[in-house]
């Protein structure tokens, strides 16, 4: 009886953690994905008298924010080397409400330089709002492997990749952009001290990592070790250049299909909800499979739906075709991080969520610079190029498939 109880008390604490976590999670994940619009309507808003130069400001901000990104090696190295990882987490958290309310302050008050150094300092803890907060999922629940953990998780991106934003437009056009940029450092604020009541989990530093055994090449190092997480790794970061391409297209693919003031953030909105559905599908429905085999199925579907969307007759058929995008991709993502939690060496998991993170981040960006430059190829051009992109994913992903079946 005394065993019995032990039990159901472990799983009870297990749940009020993971519930701790989801929370936290949703509350960074909101504050990190809605940070470069409330900065951008900041640098455009009259009342910070940057003038003509208020939407290069902006760009330069947004880029500020996610560049250092490429950092996440390195944050990996600390955070797997450290005796408590909720306090280097939490502290994470701080840092960037702190830089990112401070860059928002300076902002039309001081020179661009402070501005965007602020700023840059809060894009260096974007990993671990993302990928560093993942890691600490297995010690949360007890390496369940039944992939509903990983499906919770996905969840978290996708509320805070949709209400993230919302809420910023929502409460800038309330009481201003500085109101809403201040808004998301409580966010914050209010998931670092959430992640400090979560269950601690082995202490990562009792593992004697060599100096210089982390950094970027350490960690593809790590990355393509496996053969499946090396699988899925190659089509996370290709398909990350159609991802990142994806708002883009929908600015110039919305105007051509209909007339309506809004049209292209109409596609967007309808992406994020596809997400959102697509997110919760997965929990009440979790993943199974070997996540290398389910990750190459999905990718090969969010190919598909992205390339039947660029042959939408209408603009009803392109907002049916963009909620479809985004089921498949927070399926295929949930599918991405079952990998990374099966696949990974257990004292690598910091290094293989952040790195991946960091990575993702990056080509993210790069796909919706290239987009810009090549946006007078029109929507439907640039949805079948991301479709070939993500479909060229899964053939490598193929490809290594069998030249590893052969070698071995």
């Amino acid at each position: 009886m005394a065993i019995a109880e032990r039990v159901t008390e472990r799983r009870r604490g297990r749940a009020a953690g993971l519930v701790r976590y989801l929370v936290a999670a949703a509350l960074v994940r909101g504050a990190d994905s809605g940070a470069s619009v409330g900065l951008v309507l900041l640098a455009v808003d009259p009342g910070t008298g940057l003038g003509d130069g208020a939407p290069a400001a902006g760009g330069v901000l947004a880029a500020a924010l996610s560049a250092p990104h490429l950092l996440g090696p390195w944050t990996a190295r600390r955070l797997e080397r450290t005796r408590d990882a909720r306090r280097l987490l939490a502290g994470a958290y701080l840092l960037y409400a702190a830089a990112l309310a401070a860059g928002a302050v300076a902002l039309g008050r001081l020179p661009l330089a402070p501005a965007v150094g602020a700023v840059a300092v809060a894009g260096c803890c974007g990993p671990l709002l993302t990928g560093g907060l993942s890691s600490r999922l297995p010690a949360i629940v007890g390496g369940r492997a039944d992939g509903r953990p990983q499906g919770w998780d996905a969840l978290t991106y996708s509320i805070g990749g949709t209400a993230g934003p919302a809420v910023v437009a929502g409460l800038a056009a309330l009481s201003g952009p500085l109101s809403a940029v201040f808004g998301l450092a409580g966010a914050a604020t209010a998931g670092a001290v959430l992640t400090l009541t979560l269950p601690r989990g082995p202490a990562s530093g009792r593992t004697r990592v060599p100096d210089g055994a982390y950094g970027m090449r350490a960690g593809l190092r790590v990355l393509t070790a496996h053969a499946g997480l090396r699988r899925v790794t190659i089509m996370t970061l290709l398909s990350a250049l159609a991802l990142g391409a994806l708002p883009v297209i929908a600015a110039l693919f919305g105007p051509r299909l209909s007339d309506r003031p809004g049209a292209g953030a109409t596609l967007t909105v309808a992406l994020g909800l596809g997400n959102l559905a697509g997110a919760l599908l997965v929990t009440v429905f979790p993943l199974r499979a070997d996540p290398d085999a389910l990750a190459r199925r999905l990718f090969t579907l969010l190919a598909v739906a992205t390339a039947l969307c660029a042959a939408a007759p209408a603009y009803g058929f392109a907002l049916a075709g963009f909620a479809f995008i985004g089921v498949g991709i927070a399926t295929s993502f949930t599918a991405t991080l079952a990998a990374r939690t099966r696949y990974a060496p257990p004292s690598a998991h910091a290094q293989v969520f952040v790195t991946s993170a960091g990575l993702k981040i990056a080509v993210s960006s790069a796909g919706a610079a290239l987009t810009g430059i090549a946006a007078g190829l029109g929507g439907r051009v640039l949805l079948l190029l991301a479709a070939a992109v993500t479909a060229a994913a899964v053939l490598v992903a193929l490809a290594d498939r069998m030249f590893t079946e052969r070698a071995s």
